[in-house]
């Protein structure tokens, strides 16, 4: 049993010192405009180093957060490791210390963001870096968004301008989606004019990013579209919260010329290196598959449940996929359930978890088709077809991971259903046929199902098709109410958290209520106790 304790490095003073030590001809440059090769093909490292440690840093701390929250609330996994005695986050008491690595990695993006600010201006003076900017400001949305849609309140519009007396300022996060829509749209806009310019143009821009971006190599266009689905998404998150503002941004987003993520070639992966979850997985074995991810798939016959996830070895299940229950009594810990089925993601472009070319999954082309599924079932106009969205989620979905050629007959299936639950160490923990924590949502399309069964169908096979993106997951059933999890059979929240509600966010920590965040004001915003049952801003239908 081991904590992850690997943390991205600070940047820092050192850094920016000796970048500017190393660019005295910039002057000179800016003069001429367009300077000679040195100038053409300079490294820029001042602004490409922190550039990828703020990508990197999206799985910094990857155990504390999300994995050992966000990861198990969406039901996708769990663990063997009876963590503080079996009391912890899993059971629904907040372990302080890991939920404080949330606004911890935010701060430390954030600050990167700051570096490369200065450095801009100091090193690198008079250098147009519109595009690359404009990537930095996607990056920041993707970072603050995840706080927003974990605690609620979130420091981002006022991240840079503390109050005289120090203390800095929350959004609501009704604020802060408003602040993430909009900075998406000017994103896009700037990385549009960067995209329209010719090749002896932003020669510097956009040879900064191409040195810089581990997702897309330096494709602006890609990056363009990546804004634009994430507007989607953010602006279908607000459905039940404001229903006027998601219909006006979704429109946005679906009618915008930068277009959407699409086909499997856009599809966002942050190419991070070692995977965190190599090691959380296979060498700390304290991340294993969640139940109910493997009680939808075994039920769906899904084929890419090989893909997703490891035959058990332990004797009792040895060669089948199963899943550990969430909020148990683990009993002996490993020694009882360490032989059920671990995690894997061995995607069609490679092993996601790979120890030495893993990849973090942002955004791919199914999620835009259901998120276009759920704007076309709620009458959004530039949305489309509802099955044929939902169809072409399906398809993408495979696509992404290797099965294209069973997606048909996946598709055609009327009956099947989620299978049942069994434990085969405690019975106790069996959720049997006919079980309310059971959802009876088949595959194959219906026109005639009333809305709601429509958008569970839409909602379930959507998350199936994030794996292993634990957080969307999350937000989306808490969003939805889909697809139906298992509650937890332990609940030491004392109160805090319902079980049948399950738990909605994720209280603040220590680090934050004593820092010079403004943390009385947060509260303020907040539509309830800071505690883990209360509901976010956007958790609005149940």
């Amino acid at each position: 049993m081991k904590i992850n304790t690997i943390k991205i490095l600070t940047f820092g003073a050192v850094a920016l010192f000796s970048a500017i030590g190393c660019t005295n001809d910039f002057e000179e440059y800016n003069q001429e405009k367009l300077g000679g090769p040195e100038n053409f093909y300079a490294d820029f490292y001042a602004i490409v180093d922190p550039m990828k440690s703020i990508q990197r840093g999206l799985q910094a701390d990857y155990q504390r957060y999300p994995n050992l929250s966000a990861d198990m609330y969406s039901g996708m996994f769990s663990t063997a490791t009876p963590f503080n005695g079996g009391v912890n986050n899993l059971t629904y008491s907040m372990v302080d210390d890991w939920n404080s690595k949330l606004i911890a990695k935010q701060q430390d993006i954030f600050n990167y963001s700051i570096i490369i600010d200065n450095t801009a201006k100091v090193t690198y003076k008079g250098v147009d870096f519109t595009g690359t900017f404009a990537v930095k400001k996607i990056l920041k949305v993707i970072t603050a968004a995840r706080v927003a849609d974990s605690h609620g309140p979130v420091v981002y519009s006022k991240y840079e301008t503390p109050n005289a007396n120090g203390v800095t300022d929350f959004d609501s996060q009704e604020q802060a989606y408003n602040y993430f829509i909009a900075d998406l749209t000017s994103a896009i806009n700037d990385l549009q004019k960067v995209i329209a310019t010719s090749a002896t143009e932003s020669v510097e821009d956009k040879s900064a990013l191409k040195k810089a971006d581990l997702v897309y190599g330096g494709s602006m266009i890609k990056w363009a579209k990546l804004a634009n689905s994430l507007k989607l998404r953010l602006a279908m998150r607000m459905s039940y919260a404001d229903p006027a503002k998601s219909k006006q941004y979704a429109e946005e987003a679906l009618s915008s010329s930068a277009g959407l993520i699409t086909e499997n070639t856009d599809n966002a992966l942050i190419s991070v290196g070692q995977s965190e979850l190599s090691f959380i997985i296979y060498t700390y074995g304290d991340c294993m598959i969640g139940a109910p991810l493997m009680a939808y798939m075994n039920g769906y016959k899904d084929p890419r449940l090989s893909a997703y996830a490891i035959p058990a070895t332990d004797t009792q299940v040895q060669g089948k996929f199963i899943g550990i229950r969430q909020g148990i009594d683990l009993l002996n810990g490993k020694t009882t359930y360490g032989g059920f089925s671990q995690p894997q993601a061995k995607a069609a472009s490679g092993d996601y978890f790979s120890s030495t070319d893993g990849k973090l999954k942002l955004f791919t082309a199914a999620e835009t088709w259901f998120l276009k599924a759920e704007a076309a079932l709620r009458g959004y106009a530039g949305a489309g077809d509802i099955k044929t969205n939902y169809q072409t989620g399906v398809q993408q979905s495979f696509g992404e991971w290797g099965k294209s050629a069973d997606v048909v007959s996946y598709l055609a299936n009327t009956t099947d259903t989620e299978a049942p639950y069994v434990d085969p160490k405690n019975t106790a923990n069996n959720i049997n046929a006919g079980d309310s924590q059971l959802s009876t949502i088949t595959i194959a399309w219906n026109d005639a199902d009333s809305n709601e069964r429509k958008l569970e169908r839409i909602i379930t096979q959507k998350w199936l098709s994030l794996y292993p993106n634990g957080p969307e997951a999350w937000a989306e059933q808490r969003r939805t109410g889909y697809p139906i999890l298992f509650k937890v059979r332990k609940n030491d929240s004392g109160g805090a958290i319902s079980t049948e509600a399950m738990i909605r966010r994720i209280p603040y920590t220590i680090s934050t209520k004593t820092s010079l965040y403004n943390y009385q004001q947060a509260l303020q915003m907040l539509d309830g106790p800071d505690k883990g049952g209360t509901k976010l801003w956007w958790d609005k239908k149940l």
